[in-house]
């Protein structure tokens, strides 16, 4: 793939629209925090009917894990090709339509990528790929079509980018075969509005130390006895993103709430590195949304800005700067285009690969933002000028979903197991 197709430009151009229409006129109320995000999201999912693709998906998938589990053979040999990732062949156009209103909301909201990936992405897709089948029934129709809002609860206060090694929240087994949960989570996308929750912890085993402690996954809704959900966190960026915090003290959950059914099934850690995989991909489209803004500005800027007689954009300096932005959305496009690409052969990125990408985007989203505010001057540093708020919604791309320090050993391993 080389370029967007002529039906990719048409979703492009109505997403572009309905963006216009609905988010920019509250841009500074979902910027200030005053207006949560699930609103227009939902408004976005009725106008472009996704929430019937999703409907759809969800419908597909579990006719045919009910067929599989009545012994149909065919469907189970689609189930186990499903699950292992070998029917994905031919998904190219699929994803693409996916990332084209990613790219659009970034390019004014990014925070609003975030809450949706979260929620869909990461909740959605633990639910539906490691979930029993009565799990899925229970949860997955709902976040899939955007009805509930989903968060992902993996990083503690004191863990950061050591998400397991440091991991103080437990499970604790108990006599009646549930179990107790107890511990504190930040930096939760979602947190403070979230219906259902997928909760990351060790299990509370004696004699074990707790490195090698199992980690288990469950699935918790909001408003259960125990469960705390902080209002939204104050923070730099993305603030159409609602952050918070969650505090669990000894909240009672049966195993139907284990993620899979069973300690066995459960795989927390794989799990949460198949969910890192998906996540930082997804950044790639929000930077390519940023920067595709970013330089769209900036040209203008340069045409309009007048010193010394002459627009600023006939300074050797200033071109230097709008030709960097170029090759930034060029490089960012082609690593977006091989995704796609990839995913229309049934190849999914390696971890490695997704490392790389989540580095080089995010890093080349927030040297184009700081170069826009460069190219506004003063202008730039003040809050009415968007390049101010896409400056500091590109920073958050080198922190979350694994910072750039973490990317860069992501890689290295891999190349020193190779």
């Amino acid at each position: 793939m080389i370029e967007w197709s002529e039906q990719h430009l048409m979703i492009r151009d109505a997403v572009r629209k309905f963006v216009e229409a609905e988010i920019v006129p509250n841009l500074e109320a979902l910027e200030h925090g005053d207006l949560p995000p699930y609103g227009v999201l939902r408004k976005l999912f009725r106008t472009f009917g996704m929430d019937e693709l999703g409907r759809a998906r969800f419908d597909k998938q579990i006719a045919r894990e009910e067929a599989a589990a009545r012994g149909d053979s065919a469907a189970e040999r689609e189930s186990a090709r499903a699950k292992k990732g070998e029917s994905t062949r031919g998904r190219g156009d699929g994803l693409a339509m996916q990332l084209i209103p990613l790219i659009e909301l970034s390019r004014f909201c990014p925070g609003m990528v975030t809450a949706l990936g979260v929620s869909m992405g990461l909740t959605g897709a633990s639910i539906m790929s490691k979930g029993t089948l009565d799990q899925k029934k229970r949860w997955g129709r709902e976040i899939l079509t955007l009805e509930k809002i989903g968060s992902w609860a993996i990083t503690e206060p004191g863990s950061g980018s050591d998400a397991f090694g440091s991991m103080k929240s437990t499970a604790r087994r108990t006599d009646d075969g549930g179990y107790v949960l107890n511990g504190n989570k930040t930096f939760i996308t979602n947190g403070p509005f979230a219906d259902i929750i997928v909760f990351i912890c060790k299990l509370d085993e004696a004699g074990v130390e707790p490195k090698d402690r199992k980690v288990l996954t469950f699935v918790l809704d909001s408003g259960m006895p125990g469960l705390t959900q902080s209002k939204p966190m104050r923070k730099m960026r993305l603030h159409s993103s609602p952050t918070g915090e969650l505090f669990l003290q000894d909240v009672k959950v049966g195993v139907d709430r284990l993620l899979g059914g069973s300690e066995e099934r459960s795989k927390g850690r794989e799990g949460a590195k198949d969910t890192f995989s998906m996540e930082r991909s997804g950044v790639a489209a929000m930077a390519y949304g940023i920067v595709d803004r970013c330089l769209e500005l900036s040209l203008k800027y340069a045409k309009e800005r007048v010193q010394f007689g002459r627009p600023i954009g006939e300074f050797q300096l200033i071109q230097d700067k709008l030709a960097r932005m170029v090759v930034a959305r060029m490089n960012i496009e082609n690593m977006l285009f091989r995704t796609i690409e990839s995913a229309e052969l049934g190849r999914g990125l390696s971890f490695a690969e997704a490392s790389a990408m989540k580095l080089y985007s995010a890093r080349a989203a927030t040297e184009v933002a700081l170069e826009a505010v460069q190219i506004y001057g003063g202008n730039g540093y003040m809050a009415e000028y968007q390049v101010e708020q896409l400056a500091r919604d590109a920073k958050a791309l080198q922190i979350y979903a694994g910072t750039d320090e973490i990317q860069i050993s992501a890689i290295a391993r891999d190349l020193m197991a190779s």
